[in-house]
Parts: structure tokens; C-alpha cells; sequence
């Protein structure tokens, strides 16, 4: 059987070695032809050795959101969602502690694989975590202004809605205190009725 689009494409962003600083190997979700692109800022240093996106604690966290908003198990949103990131390569720790925030050089780097994947994939349903990534999509903003509301726009030309979700990484409270708690299942709640998820 030969290779799909999707999985051609991973192969050959699994080959990049575009940045020097960003520690290897590369990280790709499942090869799913899907109308719903989820981005995350960068891999953590548990997913290069576990070989998927969101594979540890945040992870954890973000696939609770989904089951709780739409019943769906983890495998089951690995199957329905494609997941990309601003960066696919862990950059590695801070010299004072935590993940270093990719440069912009590197977030120049990656963009041209997130902009294959839209030529890809045509999705309808854009779904940035985090502050970098829904940075990318819609500018720098606060997330109550941001989080639990749906946004058209258009990314290299293509047009999209997009539902940003704040980052469900456990250094940061914001989701888990108000207004950010309500802001998340506002979001979650359009998530859910968006058509791409229904037929996903």
C-alpha cells in the first residue's frame, strides 16, 4: 500500500534538522487526514523518549479536557486530531531552570512544515495551546480576552476558525482558577459543536 500524503510528510519532518539548537529526535503525532489541526508550543523532554506530542503531565491534563467535553479517550483524539506545534523539536532546559522558549529563528524554521500541513490537510478547525501558539494565529493577546471564543482566520492563505485553549501545563494555575476555569469550558464547549469535531 503505498504512503499517504500525511505520512510522506511526517517522514520527511522527522528528517529535518533545520536548527542546530533543538535537541533531537523530532516529535509527530499519528499521520491523521484531519480537518482539525491541534498546535502546541514545543515538545517537553519526556516526548522525544515516548515518540508523541503531549505524552506527559500537560498531556494528561489536555486529554481530560477532551474527555470531559466531548467522551472521547485519549486514542481517541490522537485518531481524530492532527497534532503539530510551533516547534516539533525539544529546545532543551533554561540554565535557571525549565524548558527553554524556542528563538525565532527556530519558530521561522518550523513554520514552513505547520504551513505544509495546512496545504495538507485544509482544516477547518484550528486549535492553538498555549500562549506561543495561539501568538502565532491571532498576535500576542491576554488569554481572558482570547480563551472561550471562536476567531475566523486565515493562516498562509487559508481560511479557518480557530478556538485557542489556554496551556494545560501544571506550572501555570490559570485554568485552574477563575476566570480562566469558566474562560476553559466556554472553549471547550465550541469545540464540541464545531462541525470539523462532529465529523472528525
Amino acid at each position: 500500500m503505498p504512503a499517504s500524503p500525511v505520512d510522506k510528510h511526517l517522514a520527511a519532518l522527522r528528517a529535518c534538522r533545520r536548527c542546530p539548537r533543538m535537541l533531537k529526535p523530532v516529535v509527530v503525532g499519528r499521520p491523521v487526514a484531519s480537518r482539525v489541526i491541534l498546535v502546541g508550543q514545543a515538545p517537553g523532554d519526556k516526548e522525544p523518549k515516548l515518540g508523541r506530542p503531549f505524552a506527559w503531565t500537560a498531556g494528561k491534563t489536555l486529554f481530560k479536557w477532551f474527555h470531559g467535553s466531548l467522551g472521547w479517550s485519549e486514542d481517541d483524539v490522537r485518531d481524530r486530531f492532527y497534532f503539530a506545534a510551533v516547534c516539533r523539536c525539544f529546545p532543551g532546559k533554561r540554565p535557571e531552570g525549565g524548558d527553554r522558549v524556542p528563538a525565532p529563528d527556530e519558530i521561522t524554521n518550523c513554520s514552513g512544515w505547520l504551513e505544509r500541513e495546512f496545504a495538507l490537510l485544509q482544516p477547518n478547525l484550528v486549535l492553538p495551546v498555549g500562549k506561543l501558539a495561539i501568538s502565532q494565529f491571532l498576535g500576542e493577546r491576554p488569554l481572558i480576552e482570547t480563551i472561550g471564543k471562536k476567531f475566523p482566520i486565515t493562516y498562509r492563505g487559508h481560511a479557518a476558525d480557530c478556538i485557542p485553549l489556554p496551556h494545560p501545563s501544571g506550572a501555570s494555575p490559570w485554568h485552574r482558577m477563575e476566570p480562566g476555569k469558566t474562560l476553559l469550558n466556554q472553549a471547550l464547549a465550541l469545540v464540541a459543536k464545531h462541525p470539523a469535531v462532529k465529523t472528525a
